[in-house]
């Protein structure tokens, strides 16, 4: 079951196009056999019960005009807040009119709001209903061997069947190993770990030392626990950092090891790294969240390890090398399939942290309003993802200044910041009704608090707007 919390799924039925609304009742009901969906129609009235969070679209209403370009101007001209180089492109999602272009096609760096693009190619070449497998392959000399297939939100214990993180438990697949070795009569086994599926570095160009240190990503690997936590299941409220393990990967053997003992299997040495035989046998499985789900997760909580994961099945889906550098190529190859125009674009990884990004604001929107296109529902979860202005991940504690207010539940938007960068990317609706995608890439501001306060205020004059 999708995470999301009421007021995101509200924003979804009330807010979103028609394809966006259908696409998130169906997922809902696929995820509980007793759900049930009401189809709401264009112009038809939305029930009173809940209330409605968003204004409802209304594609009769005029395309903003000149009026839109104009509200915004002077504020991204104040260099004292944005700096010298801010980039921004706001337009009509339905008609694809361009409503604002400042530098819209320079290439800036985007921070966090590169996992858009992330998102939107993985669920382009894996489809949101792919899961990722962990297993257990029968090895050489009473070995098995414990096989990462991606899923880095895998639970210590016991899997929860409708959660995203730890919907696939190390505990459930211990308990499927040993009741398979069992079977066999087999009583004690060494356990090796291979996690060879992603290669090249663990930490990306320009991470710093406190990235790891400070909790914000786990270096890259093939399976972890809770996105690479070191105390599995305890987490801070979303979007605050926790401790991450140095080696996420062993951290998952050596918990799988504790666990098929528990089961009775009598575990010989410390877990080692080999790699499974071509053809081994597979002993057991168990899966993660769906892929849609997992590209959610990585959006409203600016989930780093996640964006790095997905990044990679981006690239081991279209034959690139499964790296920083492999992963970030194949996003912009994949977008540009889709027909995006991602020329003098680089990205070095999906995640946004560390350097090696430059994307532009009008490649962002145009990936937001292909989201939401009726030709591309398999991208939908990109959307739904987006934090909701005011309720929900890493936009829950924004939006409070009375500029910035109008957005609340009205604006849903990923956000980006590094040091000196401040950006705001997303879909508001306006005051006349009209869906609108922007995107707004500072990377060089004087202070990211004050350009980060200024982007809400920004995002508050767009869901005010009725501009002609």
């Amino acid at each position: 079951m999708r995470r999301a919390v009421l007021l995101t799924t509200l924003a979804v039925v009330v807010a979103a196009p028609p394809a966006v609304a259908s696409a998130a009742a169906a997922r809902s009901a696929s995820a509980s056999p007793a759900a049930t969906t009401a189809t709401i129609l264009p112009g038809a009235a939305v029930p009173a019960r809940p209330g409605p969070v968003l204004p409802g679209l209304d594609p009769a209403v005029p395309t903003p005009g000149a009026g839109l370009a104009a509200a915004l101007d002077a504020a991204l001209a104040d260099t004292a807040t944005f700096g010298p180089a801010v980039a921004a492109e706001v337009i009509d999602v339905a008609t694809g009119t361009s409503l604002l272009h400042r530098s819209a096609t320079r290439a800036a760096v985007p921070a966090s709001t590169t996992k858009i693009l992330t998102g939107a190619a993985v669920l382009s070449l894996r489809g949101g209903e792919d899961t990722l497998a962990t297993r257990v392959l029968d090895g050489a000399s009473g070995e098995v061997v414990l096989v990462g297939g991606g899923d880095v939100l895998l639970a210590a214990g016991t899997g929860r069947p409708q959660a995203v993180i730890g919907r696939a438990g190390l505990d459930d697949l211990a308990a499927k190993t040993a009741a398979a070795l069992t079977g066999a009569g087999r009583a004690a086994v060494r356990v090796s770990l291979d996690d060879t599926l992603f290669t090249g570095p663990a930490t990306g160009p320009g991470w710093s030392g406190g990235d790891v240190a400070g909790g914000f990503v786990a270096p890259v690997s093939a399976l972890a626990m809770d996105a690479g936590n070191a105390s599995p299941g305890r987490r801070p409220a979303p979007g605050r950092p926790f401790a991450r393990s140095a080696d996420p990967a062993m951290a998952a053997a050596e918990a799988f090891a504790a666990r098929l003992r528990d089961h009775g299997i009598d575990v010989l040495a410390a877990p080692r790294r080999s790699t499974a035989a071509p053809g081994a046998e597979q002993l057991a499985e168990v899966r993660s969240a769906p892929v849609a789900d997992l590209v959610e997760q990585a959006l409203t909580d600016s989930d780093n390890t996640v964006a790095e994961a997905l990044a990679r099945l981006v690239a081991l889906s279209s034959n690139h090398e499964p790296t920083f550098t492999g992963a970030g190529q194949a996003i912009l190859d994949r977008l540009s399939v889709l027909g995006v125009d991602t020329s003098g674009q680089t990205l070095a990884g999906g995640s946004g942290l560390g350097t090696g990004y430059r994307v532009s604001p009008h490649t962002l929107v145009r990936v937001l309003a292909l989201a939401a296109s009726p030709e591309q529902p398999a991208l939908r979860p990109v959307l739904t993802g987006l934090p909701v202005a005011g309720g929900s991940g890493t936009l829950a504690e924004r939006f409070s200044t009375a500029t910035a207010r109008p957005a609340r539940g009205v604006v849903r938007a990923k956000t980006g910041t590094l040091t000196g960068v401040s950006s705001l990317a997303g879909t508001v609706v306006d005051a006349d009704g009209r869906l609108l995608a922007f995107a707004v890439l500072a990377d060089q501001v004087p202070a990211t608090d004050r350009a980060r306060d200024a982007l809400d205020s920004l995002a508050g004059a767009l869901a005010r707007c009725g501009c002609r």
